[in-house]
Parts: C-alpha cells; sequence; structure tokens
C-alpha cells in the first residue's frame, strides 16, 4: 500500500493557514488598489458566449458575465436565489415553480432586467435548439409565463424536483432581449448580461477580460475590481507563467505532474496550492452491439480486472480517487457497488468468470480515447488499462485515439466497442449522474433503455423535494447499473487551485457544480 496522505498534508495544511489568516483578519482585501486586474489561467476556454448554445466548459465564464434566477453562494450545495428575491414550487406535485425577481434589476448595458426578459432567455435556448446544446435541460419544462414585471412562473409537464438545479445552471443565464435575437445565436463576441463582472474585452482562445459590473444585484461579494481570465492550452506553460509572476492563480487543466510539483511546495514559498473536492468523474461506456463488449461477461471480467487504485497512483499521481459508481463521493446517494460486488482486482476470478462461459481464447478488445479533451494524462490511463487487462492474459487489447471533434463523432455513430468519457456534472445531485446516461437517447450516443431506472426510479425521486428522501432510489438505480456493467467507473477528480501567496480567497472560488468564482479573490495588502 501507498501512502496517500502524506503529499496532500502541506496542501491542506496551506489552505488552512490561508483560511486562518484571513479569518484573524491580518490579511485584508481592497479591491481599490492600483496592481490592475488579477490575472487568472486556465485551460478551459469557452467554445461559445451565448448562452443558448452552451452545455460546456463556456459555463465558467457565464457564471461570472451572466445573472441566474439560482445560483451557489458560497458553501452552498442547493441552489439559492441570485436574480431571484425568492422561488419555489407553488403545488405538491413539483410541476409549478414560481420565482419573484429581485426589485429594480438591470443588465449591464443599464436596460432593465424583468419577467419578460427571463421568459425571453429560457424561451429561446428551446427554439434555436442547438444541436448538443442546452436544451436538453429542459425536458420537463412545458412553458414559461411573465406575470407582471417580476413574477415568472414555470410549468412543467412532468414532477421534478431537480428543477431548481436546472435554473441554477449558468445554461439559464439572463440576456438582453434587445442585443440576443430570438431565433439565432448572437454573432460576434458582444456580451449582454447582469452578473457580477461585464466583459470589457475578449479574444477567442486568449482572453477574456472581466471589469465590475456597477449595475449588478445578487448574492456576489466581490472582493476586486477587475479579473483577466488567460486561456492555455497545456498546463505547463500555464503553470510557468504562474511561476513566472505573469498569472497571479490558475486552476482546472493543472497536469498530475505541476499539482505534485506544487505540493511539494518546490517553489520557494512563492506559491499556494488549494485543494477543494470535486464531482468530476472519468468512466468507460461498453457499445451493447459489438461482438465481445456487448457480452455481460466480458464486461463483468473486465471491472473484475481494472485496478483504479493503481490508475489513480501511478497514473495521476493522487490528484485523482478510485471510483466505484456513477455517483460521485459527497453526493446524497454514492454508493461503492463496484468495489462491494467484485472487490480488489483479480485475474483469477475473471478468468473464471469467462470460462464459465465458454470463453477460453483472450479477448481481443479495441479501447478508444480522446487526445485533447481530458488531459494529457488521458493516453497514460489507457495505455495503463492496457497493461492490465493484457496482464491478466485474458485480453488482446488495442488503443486508439482521435481529436474530440471527430472523437465524439464517432461514438455518436456507434463506432467504439468501448471508449472513455469523463463527466463535470450540470448540477450537483446524483440524478445528474445517473438520467444523462441511460433511455434510448443520452448524452453518450449510446442507447441504453434501463427501463426501471427511467420508468420508475428517476420519476419517483423527481417527484420528492427533499434530496435527503431519494437516496433509496438513487441506490436502486446504481445497482442496475452495477448489475448491467454498461458503464465502467475509474476515477473521481478534485479541483485544485495553484496562486500566488499575495492572492487570498481561492478557497472560496471552488463552486460545488466545478465553477470558479472569480469574484472572492483579492490580493493581500498587509500582513
Amino acid at each position: 500500500m501507498f501512502n496517500r496522505n502524506r503529499p496532500l498534508r502541506r496542501v491542506a495544511a496551506l489552505a488552512s493557514i490561508s483560511s486562518l489568516v484571513t479569518g484573524c483578519g491580518v490579511l485584508s482585501s481592497d479591491s481599490s488598489d492600483d496592481a490592475g486586474p488579477i490575472e487568472v489561467g486556465t485551460t478551459s476556454a469557452p467554445s461559445t458566449l451565448d448562452p443558448a448554445a452552451s452545455w460546456d466548459s463556456s459555463w465558467e465564464l457565464f457564471r461570472n458575465i451572466y445573472q441566474t434566477l439560482l445560483s451557489y453562494p458560497t458553501g452552498a450545495t442547493t441552489p439559492q436565489p441570485d436574480a431571484a428575491d425568492n422561488c419555489r414550487f407553488t403545488d405538491t406535485s413539483n410541476t409549478t415553480y414560481r420565482c419573484e425577481l429581485r426589485s429594480g434589476l438591470k443588465f449591464a448595458n443599464g436596460h432593465a432586467l424583468d419577467a419578460r426578459a427571463v421568459k425571453y432567455s429560457i424561451d429561446r435556448i428551446g427554439k434555436i435548439n442547438v444541436n448538443g446544446g442546452p436544451a436538453g435541460l429542459l425536458g420537463s419544462l412545458d412553458r414559461v409565463q411573465a406575470l407582471g414585471d417580476r413574477e415568472v412562473v414555470f410549468h412543467l409537464n412532468k414532477p421534478d424536483a431537480t428543477f431548481p438545479f436546472v435554473l441554477a445552471t449558468p445554461a439559464m443565464s439572463i440576456v438582453d432581449p434587445a442585443k440576443y435575437p430570438d431565433n439565432a445565436l448572437r454573432k460576434g463576441h458582444g456580451v449582454d448580461g447582469s452578473g457580477p463582472y461585464a466583459l470589457a474585452g475578449y479574444e477567442d482562445g486568449k482572453k477574456a477580460e472581466l471589469t465590475k459590473n456597477d449595475n449588478y444585484q445578487g448574492y456576489a461579494d466581490r472582493k476586486n475590481d477587475a479579473v483577466t481570465i488567460n486561456y492555455y492550452r497545456d498546463s505547463a506553460p500555464m503553470v510557468a507563467a504562474l511561476r513566472d509572476g505573469e498569472l497571479d492563480l490558475a486552476f482546472r487543466g493543472l497536469d498530475p505532474d505541476d499539482v505534485v510539483g506544487l505540493q511539494r511546495h518546490d517553489s520557494d514559498g512563492q506559491l499556494q496550492l488549494v485543494e477543494g473536492s470535486g464531482t468530476e468523474i472519468n468512466y468507460l461506456v461498453f457499445n451493447p452491439k459489438d461482438p465481445w463488449a456487448g457480452r455481460a461477461v466480458v464486461r463483468k471480467a473486465i471491472a473484475q480486472l481494472v485496478d483504479r487504485a493503481a490508475i489513480a497512483h501511478k497514473v495521476y499521481r493522487d490528484t485523482v480517487e478510485p471510483l466505484y459508481s456513477m455517483v460521485p463521493k459527497g453526493l446524497t446517494g454514492h454508493t461503492t457497488g463496484f468495489f462491494d460486488d467484485y472487490g480488489d482486482p483479480s485475474a483469477a476470478k475473471a478468468r473464471t468468470m469467462l470460462t464459465d462461459a465458454g470463453i477460453t481464447e483472450r479477448v481481443p478488445l479495441t479501447l478508444w480515447y480522446t487526445t485533447d479533451r481530458y488531459g494529457s494524462s488521458t493516453k497514460l490511463e489507457f495505455q495503463e488499462l492496457k497493461r492490465q487487462l493484457e496482464g491478466s492474459g485474458l485480453f488482446t487489447v488495442t488503443l486508439k485515439s482521435r481529436p474530440w471533434k471527430t472523437y465524439v463523432t464517432g461514438y455518436q455513430k456507434g463506432e467504439y466497442p468501448v471508449f472513455g468519457r469523463g463527466w463535470f456534472p450540470d448540477f450537483p445531485d446524483a440524478d445528474n449522474f445517473i438520467a444523462p446516461f441511460v433511455g434510448e437517447q443520452n448524452a453518450l450516443g449510446t442507447p441504453y433503455p434501463a427501463p426501471e431506472i427511467t420508468g420508475e426510479l428517476l420519476p419517483r425521486s423527481r417527484g420528492v423535494s427533499d434530496r435527503a428522501n431519494v437516496v433509496r432510489d438513487f441506490e436502486e438505480a446504481q445497482r442496475i447499473l452495477v448489475d448491467d456493467a454498461r458503464l465502467l467507473p475509474l476515477w473521481q477528480g478534485k479541483q485544485y487551485v495553484a496562486a500566488s501567496e499575495d492572492i487570498s480567497g481561492a478557497e472560496q472560488a471552488l463552486d460545488p457544480s466545478t465553477i470558479m468564482l472569480m469574484w472572492t479573490l483579492y490580493r493581500k495588502t498587509s500582513w
């Protein structure tokens, strides 16, 4: 066994010291200093500036420049009012959801933000219906009603207690009707939102310049006047810029080697690393139409062989944790089903499974991964999977890869026997780690009917507002996923923020939906 705790102690100590000192008032924030904008680096560049087109990493920027009815204040794990003054279901069946807006809301350009703007923003998502866009989140929405200037009513076509979580996603950002066409995406790099910041400048794939929006009304307590987000393709140049003082902070996309280097604090005390729990997951998908991957016994033999701890340790250097369920640790309803059923990796048990099914020769299998979506460690991860499976003497594995754009097309066409995917949640609820992957049409492009899950467990759970009371439904759904072994969870990620010792507020910037909140950051002005 390896000691996973040792390299993390310094990270925890750094975070704790920073929090302690800030709490004692020795450090203070001063958003009016002359040091210029806080320079942030990330590999998570937006693909669009229009919320109606985005169901991806663009949400990172949207959270800071647009506003939603509900959001997640620091420390909250359930949606709380933002542009709304209050929201609630007004019936016992969870089919009518009412929100009252704050009084006097304005967009950054000075235009009024009223109930009609909210209705317009939500309606255009479904009307434009971008392929792969956020319209898929609105499956339970029947219609939106604007009553007067401040009241919005959402009428649902079925009970859905997760609807407040959907409204809290940046996909539901409120836009200025005068600036965004109702039947097409907005062209160019203009943004007219009502978030904590206005977008003062934008270079596609390079940087976004954020300045304080003086018209903002919401929960965000801004600790700075301006932030510039710099976009990088790889971790190494981003970390180099941080070490050279060109950046104040870096997040998302940090490679394991860079994280470990920062954990060792080999930067002469000039940098701090803050670690937070994360809900990103990584998993394998098996194609039921493939002659080998389509056989349950083959999938279960692979489940019996995969050594998640070795992947987490050897490939990711303990910057991720082994995952034994599609619902990650930390969410209500999480289980350890794959460990409970399979225990430790065992070639002997896997061999018995296959021979009992009449399979005595090595099983030929092709595993696919993408080259440019989840970081440079993905290739190493699949090489380790190949080593594990072939080392058992039971499989002959071929590895193949493609860039993301063509990779997506391939798995949607059913070309891959087994392929890797990652998932950043739309919202922190177990529903969002089960529902997107099942059904004839799902986020994987690989049909997975699972009628008990789609027809009974999910609808029943969505009728319950108190999510603590749906644990049994989610546990049963995960049991079905384990029995089918159509999806094989591998690891759960963590969130890391690397920052200059002059920056504070990074601990509060880690959103429960894995989004970075720029307004919590500030420079330390005294010791």
